[in-house]
């Protein structure tokens, strides 16, 4: 019997090199973002920093992946980007190690998350496109770049997933 995967069962390399296991947020709610320095949207690196610092005691983990698939906006060195988001942004959120998040070296982790069969499938468009994970790994929203993390359809989505955490 196949079960349904999650996205719990992916490791990514967190940006220090790291094996990074999606499996350590079992429990939690996760907000994915593949991001980018050189971007029109590239500020809601703010956004993202202050929904982090509200929410992260109650349960949320906002995950940042860097990636290079749009316009070559996120051209740098994990070095480099992390260094970008320490002291542009004051980033305390987890970063990853730059991936793929389209085409024919699309990281696993997004092959799952863009699978068309996925309620929330479909290619990634742009930088800054968000997956909403609920506690058991599973996708409970995507978020396309235009959406802002502080927007009201961002945050009541992670106050109804983090209310179920309490249940």
């Amino acid at each position: 019997m196949a079960t349904e995967k999650s996205v719990h069962e992916f490791t990514l390399n967190s940006i220090d090199g790291q094996p990074a296991p999606l499996a350590a947020y079992k429990g939690k709610v996760v907000l994915l973002v593949n991001v980018a320095s050189r971007c029109g949207f590239t500020p809601q690196y703010s956004a993202l920093e202050s929904v982090y610092e509200k929410y992260k005691d109650r349960g949320l983990v906002i995950v940042g992946i860097p990636a290079n698939n749009f316009g070559a906006q996120e051209p740098g060195t994990n070095e480099e980007i992390k260094t970008f988001c320490k002291t542009k942004y004051s980033v305390s959120f987890p970063m990853m190690a730059k991936v793929s998040v389209k085409g024919g070296d699309i990281t696993p982790l997004y092959q799952f998350l863009t699978d068309k069969s996925a309620q929330t499938g479909g290619e990634i468009k742009w930088n800054f496109t968000k997956f909403l994970i609920g506690p058991d790994g599973r996708v409970i929203a995507r978020f396309e770049p235009e959406v802002t993390p502080d927007s009201a359809q961002v945050t009541s989505a992670i106050e109804k997933a983090l209310a179920s955490l309490k249940s």
